[in-house]
């Protein structure tokens, strides 16, 4: 499996509609959208998690297309270094 960042995203988008928009390059294992702790709201970011073909063509085909007005930046996510 492969983590896909996706930024940028705007503020109402819902984790079905991430999946509908990554499950039109392949089968989406997992969405996850980032929320505020103490707010709940969303912080304009999630991951995707597919297969690493399929996220490679997602990153390709999804980065710098628009959703609700906002173009989405997608690649590769990385893991955050330990404290």
């Amino acid at each position: 499996m492969a983590s896909i960042y996706v930024g940028n995203l705007p503020f109402t988008t819902t984790q079905e509609e991430l999946e509908a928009l990554f499950g039109n390059v392949g089968p989406v294992q997992s969405v996850k959208i980032i929320t505020d702790h103490e707010t709940g709201r969303p912080r304009g970011f999630g991951f995707v998690e597919m297969n690493k073909d399929d996220a490679r063509a997602a990153v390709t085909a999804i980065n710098g297309t628009e959703l609700k007005g906002r173009t989405l930046r997608v690649n590769e996510a990385h893991q955050r270094p330990p404290h």
